[in-house]
């Protein structure tokens, strides 16, 4: 015998996983510019858009900056995704923007943010049978807490309640919901960029778009310069920029995670509210902001439980490689 010490190999220490990675955290930063743009939507609609012309919003919201993203990029889909690029764009956008616009003139920016709040918990139940993932009990239950807490911020005691504004707004959470989560399905096709796919759901929703608004509303008379001014930042930054950066988050991140960064919607809506109209806070308004911040944050974690198994199971492919006999 020598007289080194025959050690037994110690186990192999699980690692510390990081709730969010470093890579993630970047790419949901940079996912969240999009709801938080898109909270600006119900300030813009009320303050510099012609009132009673929802679709027509919503047709220069999308058509001329899909249109401008096909001049620049010159890329038009092939194949099967001429159909799946018009099912995106006719959910995400051709459906989704009249009933925004619509909710957002019938209803409290506050009520129609919070029906709006719903579309997380409609992605975690779709994610199951379209994505075939796993129940995820963690995310649907801070989708509730979520919307709780939305609805506490912004929702007032004296908010009217009008069913067609209601409907509008539950229906475009619902067709933004399964347009995410197909979305997600499909990804894109390889070599196209996201504000290629961008352009053609603007392009494909604002076709759609184009004859209901022009055969029930037409031109609106006298758009003036703040309307125009307002036409420009929602289909420019609300939705050129928004859904270039969304539609690459949806591809990289979770995809209910992913969704639960759409509360940052309501919660900006609610604080331009407090910045422009010299609103204030109350402590149940407070509260509610507390709630949905954390749903939003909580979203982005995978659950410890999960992580461990994750680590075990590496842990474990990894001592199996490195000795055949324990496989």
């Amino acid at each position: 015998m020598n007289g080194a010490a025959t050690a037994a190999p110690a186990a192999p220490a699980a690692p510390a996983a990081p709730a969010v990675p470093a890579g993630r955290a970047a790419a949901t930063l940079a996912t969240a510019i999009a709801p938080a743009v898109w909270g600006t939507t119900y300030s813009v609609t009320a303050e510099l858009l012609p009132e009673g012309h929802p679709l027509f919003a919503g047709l220069m919201r999308a058509l001329p900056a899909g249109l401008l993203v096909l001049a620049l990029t010159r890329t038009l889909p092939r194949g099967a995704w001429w159909v799946r690029a018009g099912v995106l764009g006719a959910l995400n956008i051709g459906v989704f923007f009249p009933l925004l616009f619509l909710a957002a003139e019938r209803l409290p920016g506050g009520v129609a943010a919070t029906l709006g709040a719903a579309q997380p918990i409609v992605v975690a139940l779709l994610a199951v049978p379209v994505l075939r993932e796993r129940p995820s009990v963690w995310r649907l239950a801070w989708g509730v807490i979520g919307v709780v807490g939305v609805g506490l911020v912004v929702i007032g005691p004296t908010a009217a309640l009008d069913p067609l504004g209601i409907a509008a707004g539950l229906a475009g959470a619902g067709a933004m919901a399964l347009g995410v989560t197909l979305t997600k399905r499909w990804g894109r096709p390889a070599g196209v960029g996201a504000m290629t796919l961008a352009g053609w759901q603007l392009t494909a929703g604002g076709i759609v778009l184009l004859p209901a608004a022009l055969l029930t509303e037409g031109v609106p008379d006298g758009i003036g310069a703040p309307a125009v001014a307002g036409y420009l930042w929602l289909g420019l930054v609300g939705g050129l920029l928004a859904y270039t950066l969304w539609f690459r988050g949806i591809g990289t991140l979770p995809v209910t995670a992913t969704a639960l960064l759409g509360l940052l919607s309501p919660l900006v809506a609610a604080a331009l509210g407090v910045l422009l109209l010299r609103e204030s806070f109350t402590g149940l308004q407070l509260t509610g902001f507390v709630l949905a911040l954390a749903a939003l944050l909580a979203g982005q974690i995978t659950p410890s439980r999960a992580r461990g198994a994750r680590v075990a199971v590496s842990a474990t492919r990894e001592e199996s490689r490195r000795d055949p006999g324990l496989a």
